[in-house]
């Protein structure tokens, strides 16, 4: 997983698999999903960041390796 923030315009990009996009869709206000050909989403633009905190961390946690049970 990689993230970019600009600061200037409080987006955030984070990149949860690096493929190309074939189409992006928003989700909700101001949070787009990319989408590879396998029809998984491989990022999400998320704009005025700072105010989405908690839909930041659910993909993080998402994303995050499961631990042996």
């Amino acid at each position: 997983m990689k993230t970019s923030y600009d600061r200037s315009t409080d987006s955030l990009y984070v990149e949860v698999r690096p493929l190309p996009s074939c189409r992006t869709v928003e989700i909700a206000e101001d949070i787009m999903v990319d989408y590879g050909t396998d029809g998984l989403p491989i990022g999400y633009d998320i704009q005025h960041a700072s105010t989405k905190a908690e839909f930041i961390a659910r993909i993080i946690l998402e994303q995050a390796p499961r631990a042996a049970e």
